[in-house]
């Protein structure tokens, strides 16, 4: 014999897995996870060509300083 507790149990899974309201959640979730990881990514790779040119542009006008007349 099975006893209240256990059909309640067993009732309440069957709810849970028919249950989508958590979905979507987790799927906004995982697109910001993605955005997030992509902009990181963008940002890394933008801050390193802009302290090359900064780099090159300071020699730039080191060597403008130097040349002499």
């Amino acid at each position: 014999m099975t006893s209240v507790k256990g059909v309640f149990v067993k009732e309440l899974f069957i709810r849970l897995a028919k249950d989508e309201q958590g979905q979507d959640l987790v799927e906004y979730a995982l697109i910001v996870a993605a955005v997030g990881l992509a902009l990181i990514t963008t940002v890394n790779q933008l801050s390193s060509a802009i302290v090359s040119l900064y780099s090159s542009i300071t020699t730039g006008l080191a060597s403008i300083g130097t040349g002499g007349a």
